[in-house]
């Protein structure tokens, strides 16, 4: 079986004025995004609102990628929520088009269900969806579910479904857990946080970066992956991209990136978010623009 590995951007979903996902918008950027050298998309990740996206609007949206030549085996969609129902759809869905993977949350809410607990809701999803083609990629992401995906369940899961659960998304950002789940399921392909760890963690074992910053910065951060992968000396390209992801990151990611592409496409939809989150501005994408300088020139060109 094919380890999965690699720099995979966890995609933005563009919205029409009206709330509906911007069907053009989203099948062009995740072109552009494969073009400049990721080797997967990610759609309905934490980057992508997943959460305030219908089970049916996702659906859709990752038919319309395959519609449009897309091969799913580039894709890895986010396919988990609060109810098993609606996370076992999704994934037998994503899993019956062919994708490479389904990224899935643990069930959160419920914070005192405990490894225990997490260990059923992922061993039902696999025995529901019931396909041995279905690889998936547990989603740990504390700070914002509450709950986490600890090494000893990761061990527990891969162990239990050694086919099946086969990586592990590490957005923390605290290297000790990803160290951890690198040393306790090693047959599992760890992606730690982002760029910001990648060559740290691919010398440690890790797969490579599932990062919300390969939206904008795929071609530099492919570059510092295969470089690293290499043995080749990648010190000055690594800070680079480190230095794009801050600023990125400090002025909010999914705002801050949508502003940019707004600036740099013309297309004021891109300015869009579902709520909670508020719109962002053009203001706020023509100052990241000033930011990043000519290491932002690559964005919205072919």
């Amino acid at each position: 079986m094919t380890r999965l590995q690699g720099t995979i951007a966890p995609i933005l979903t563009p919205f029409e004025d009206d709330g509906s996902i911007a069907r053009d918008l989203w099948v062009s950027h995740a072109k552009w995004v494969l073009d400049q050298g990721a080797h997967f998309l990610s759609p309905f990740g934490t980057t992508g609102e997943a959460l305030s996206v219908a089970s049916r609007e996702r659906m859709q949206a990752l038919e319309w990628l395959v519609e449009a030549g897309i091969s799913p085996t580039r894709l890895m969609p986010g396919t988990g929520v609060t109810a098993l129902p609606e996370t076992v759809e999704l994934s037998a869905h994503a899993v019956g088009l062919g994708c490479a993977g389904v990224m899935v949350l643990p069930s959160f809410f419920y914070i005192a269900a405990g490894d225990s607990g997490q260990a059923r809701y992922y061993s039902e999803l696999i025995e529901k969806v019931a396909n041995p083609a279905m690889r998936m990629i547990l989603y740990h992401i504390p700070q914002n579910s509450g709950v986490p995906v600890s090494p000893a369940l990761t061990a527990r899961l891969s162990e239990a479904f050694p086919d099946t659960v086969v990586a592990y998304k590490d957005s923390a950002g605290d290297w000790n857990n990803t160290a951890a789940v690198i040393a306790a399921a090693p047959e599992v392909a760890v992606f730690p946080s982002s760029e910001a760890q990648l060559t740290k963690g691919l010398a440690s074992g890790a797969a490579g970066c599932i990062s919300a910053t390969v939206n904008l910065n795929a071609a530099a951060i492919r570059a510092v992956y295969d470089a690293a992968r290499a043995g080749k000396d990648s010190a000055e390209a690594d800070a680079a991209i480190k230095a794009f992801r801050k600023v990125i990151q400090d002025a909010g990611l999914i705002p801050a990136m949508k502003a940019v592409l707004a600036v740099r496409s013309g297309d004021r939809r891109w300015l869009n978010l579902r709520a909670p989150h508020e719109n962002a501005t053009l203001e706020s994408g023509e100052k990241l623009l000033a930011a990043l300088g000519p290491s932002a020139n690559h964005i919205g060109r072919s």
